[in-house]
């Protein structure tokens, strides 16, 4: 059943012969359900000409400037060849077709002057599949996805401009158009979208989903659409560093929500002129959210740091810790990068025994992201054979808020050290009496316990005090 009603024929009319898309005119006329949407663009232009067909007599062409006319059917007949736009301000493109209902002159290839093709070429099944084709030779592994779509920003202004147009048409009829009452451009597209892309990779659409396929198109020919904003809004146009430009989505948004009615009317023409070509896809990307490792690790080697050390741009060490681990998982999870982090860390000379001391790694934008349990012993096993200055336990695949639980215990655990201390006299039990009744963990402090010490003990500790600051629990 067609969506529009008699009360929509006049806006559909006028948004047709200003050079709207069908799916644009259901978007300004509220059709707020998915089926009509999901229609072949051609079958959609067909019915809408049908739903607005005129007398052959007479066709009428209502445009907001000049003031509607009347035009005699032959008249278009004799001076269609040449008339590609009504007027320079934007009137559109109008032709007829055999049985004189109003229609884009080819209107398989007029390009919409509010979505600037988004709704027309970008819903096929063809270009769904080219990008399908991307999203398979990316080589992730996914089970599902999030699709993420990017539209240039002054398509903004440009349904500003429609809605401004419909909603003036519509208060002549004692009608009124609220911003809310009409279909977001990126609601309808991922209505008629998304069961394509999921019906072409086989896998649901989710927006929970870590695997995001990313769609950026652009549109050079409109880019000074946006400009005018600018000078009368400058507060909502200020330099960022990680923007290449000043003209985002939000701060177009912004300007549009700030500057009145008539300002805009005077800046920029009700209806948008009708563009020469469609937009174009400027990117595609497939990333994956980062998947978390975690376990235990024990270091039996006093000649090897938890991270890579570095001073002045020297390497002090081979390795570290990090690495011995980071650079097999890094392998087979396929990932870009990672990030290492630890409950606590131990000095390059001292070692890790006991159970171990906690980890985790962040793994970032991994291709491979799906383990059995006994292919995670096996990677464990392979990082305990590569080294002997290190072994791990308990490797397995944790959540982002399993990390913050680390994080957490790191306040409230305690150590054990152990150490073999020698003087050149023999130490009598009264003079680490005062040992008896410590039991915090000290860091900072030693200097304060030092003047409780005998002199052996301060000096057996002052090399160690002019060479760093250690943490003791005693």
């Amino acid at each position: 059943m067609f969506p529009l009603t008699v009360e929509n024929k006049h806006v559909a009319q006028l948004l047709l012969s200003t050079g709207t898309c069908p799916r644009c005119i259901f978007r300004f006329c509220g059709v707020d359900f998915h089926a009509p949407y999901k229609l072949p663009y051609k079958e959609l232009l067909s019915e809408l000409q049908k739903f607005l067909e005129t007398a052959k007599d007479e066709l009428i062409s209502e445009v907001p400037n000049p003031p509607p006319k009347k035009i005699r059917l032959q008249e278009l007949e004799d001076g269609i060849d040449g008339m590609d736009n009504l007027s320079q301000n934007g009137e559109g493109k109008i032709s007829i077709i055999e049985d004189g209902s109003i229609a884009s002159k080819n209107s398989n290839l007029n390009v919409c002057n509010v979505c600037l093709g988004i709704l027309q070429d970008f819903c096929e099944k063809e270009f769904i599949k080219k990008v399908c084709q991307k999203v398979e030779a990316s080589g992730f592994e996914f089970t599902n996805l999030v699709l993420s779509i990017s539209f240039p920003p002054q398509l903004s202004v440009r349904e500003h401009a429609a809605w401004l147009l419909v909603k003036q048409e519509m208060g002549k009829q004692s009608l009124s158009l609220e911003r809310n009452d009409t279909v977001q451009l990126k609601e309808a597209y991922k209505w008629i979208t998304h069961p394509l892309f999921s019906e072409e990779l086989g896998v649901p659409i989710d927006g929970k989903s870590l695997f995001e396929v990313s769609v950026v198109f652009a549109h050079p020919e409109t880019v000074e659409d946006c400009h005018f904003l600018r000078a009368i809004c400058p507060d909502c146009f200020k330099p960022a560093k990680n923007k290449q430009s000043v003209f985002t989505r939000m701060a177009v948004m912004k300007a549009l929500n700030k500057i009145k009615e008539e300002d805009f009317r005077k800046q920029f023409p009700c209806p948008p002129n009708s563009p020469k070509a469609v937009c174009s896809v400027v990117e595609i990307e497939c990333a994956h959210g980062a998947v978390f490792v975690a376990g235990r690790y024990n270091k039996y080697s006093r000649n090897l740091p938890q991270t890579p050390w570095i001073i002045d741009g020297e390497r002090k060490l081979d390795s570290s810790v990090e690495e011995l681990i980071s650079d097999h998982l890094l392998t087979v999870f396929k990932a870009e990068s990672f990030n290492f982090s630890s409950s606590g860390r131990e000095d390059v000379d001292v070692r890790t025994l006991g159970n171990g001391r906690p980890f985790a790694i962040e793994l970032v934008n991994p291709h491979r992201v799906h383990f059995t349990s006994q292919e995670i012993k096996e990677l464990q096993q392979k990082i305990n054979n590569s080294s002997n200055k290190i072994q791990v336990r308990d490797l397995q695949l944790v959540t982002r808020e399993a990390i913050g639980h680390m994080k957490e215990g790191e306040e409230e655990k305690t150590k054990t050290y152990s150490a073999l201390i020698w003087t050149n006299k023999a130490i009598q039990r009264k003079d680490i009496e005062f040992l008896d009744d410590i039991k915090l963990v000290l860091h900072g402090y030693l200097h304060f316990f030092l003047k409780q010490n005998p002199a052996t003990l301060k000096s057996l500790y002052m090399e160690t005090l002019e060479e760093r600051s250690r943490t003791f629990a005693l």
